[in-house]
């Protein structure tokens, strides 16, 4: 089993979640010196070739101080209202750290529904991907201006879980005020022991969890939320760490340096990687709601690893929406592959056979060129 700085040095996608503790000061106002120090620590790790995402909170307490509303719960039409004033100003902050560096920053605000419903999963998965490809570090936030009670995170530990699932990222970064998991709350309880690794999220380490950040007062997570969020993210083959997030200027006080030197914290391991974790997920969560046939020289393709194109698609069966799962067989009847659908029933029929080249024209928009793209295929 790889050590936590093993993880972190292997590690080619790294999210990285920071609470509103973290950036947002005494005054209400994002702490400039603290988010310019983090953009330098998360640089060092692209100038080794990993893809960052982050996920911030800090816009509700940043407009709440704009907007000057009254201290004390916010109603939700408040909340929504400190959401759309203070979400400017967090990104310009982390756009003005980030400039010095002449690296873009992009926003991408979700709300529940874009990781529960299938095809919204798809396209946050496809803009995020697209965002790192092109050299952009993503800013995540929920979208708190549109976003209820009923249909809302509630705190930004498992919107990291979800978005480092959706990415398959390698490591979550949980920074905080605590450096990391303890058998009861250390401020309270000086005989707390400190926790470095764990493997199982027993029913006793959730129970741990109790309200160790209750007292950092800005954020709406605690200790609890943290360990939430590593199980989402264990589930997903993805290792998880709760560390402190309070750099200063001195380089070697920066949070991911620090982690990489061998910082206390808590490590959470998973018992897969992100690929089996994916694999085991095709295979055993999803039933196929379709099938689609394929020529010959598709299914050489893809048992090679290759995406499946419309060309080698010679019948489509059932009815299946975009984001489904459909299994592929060849021209014998025998399966091939299982995978996640581009496109519906109705346009993949309209497909069948033609070339990528010609989708837009036949479909009437620029679709994907590949019915099931090869990372969200396997092999049966």
């Amino acid at each position: 089993m790889q050590s936590g700085a093993e993880y972190l040095s292997s590690a080619k996608r790294i999210v990285i979640k920071l609470g509103s503790a973290l950036l947002i000061n005494a005054e209400g106002k994002a702490n400039a010196a603290r988010i310019q120090a983090i953009s330098r620590d998360i640089i060092s790790l692209r100038a080794q070739g990993k893809q960052i995402v982050i996920v911030s909170s800090g816009s509700i307490a940043l407009g709440r101080k704009a907007l000057k509303l009254k201290s004390g719960a916010l109603k939700l039409e408040e909340k929504q209202a400190a959401a759309a004033s203070g979400q400017i100003r967090l990104m310009r902050a982390w756009e003005d750290a980030f400039a010095v560096h002449n690296v873009p920053v992009a926003q991408a605000l979700l709300t529940l529904d874009d990781t529960e419903i299938r095809r919204r999963w798809l396209n946050a998965r496809a803009t995020l991907n697209t965002l790192l490809e092109a050299g952009a570090i993503p800013i995540v936030n929920e979208n708190d201006t549109v976003a209820t009670e009923e249909i809302r995170y509630g705190d930004n530990d498992r919107l990291a879980a979800r978005v480092a699932q959706m990415t398959g990222a390698d490591v979550l970064v949980l920074l905080s005020d605590i450096d990391g998991l303890y058998t009861a709350d250390p401020r309270n309880d000086p005989s707390a022991k400190h926790i470095p690794v764990v493997t199982d999220l027993t029913p006793d380490i959730m129970n741990m969890g109790g309200s160790a950040n209750a007292q950092a007062g800005v954020g709406s997570g605690g200790m609890a939320t943290k360990l939430q969020a590593a199980r989402i993210a264990m589930t997903a083959g993805c290792a998880t760490v709760i560390t402190r997030g309070e750099p200063t200027d001195a380089a070697s006080d920066l949070p991911m340096a620090a982690l990489k030197n061998g910082a206390l914290a808590t490590w959470f391991i998973p018992p897969v990687s992100p690929d089996t974790a994916r694999i085991q997920w095709l295979m055993g969560s999803l039933k196929p709601a379709g099938k689609v046939t394929v020529d010959a020289g598709a299914s050489r393709a893809l048992r090679k690893g290759k995406s499946l194109l419309p060309a080698g698609v010679t019948h489509i069966e059932g009815h299946f929406d975009r984001g489904d799962a459909i299994e592929v067989v060849d021209p014998q009847g025998h399966p091939v592959s299982r995978g996640i659908s581009a496109y519906s029933s109705e346009d993949a029929t309209r497909l069948i056979g033609r070339n990528s080249s010609e989708i837009e024209s036949i479909l009437g928009f620029k679709g994907r060129p590949a019915l099931i793209h090869c990372d969200d295929l396997i092999l049966l």
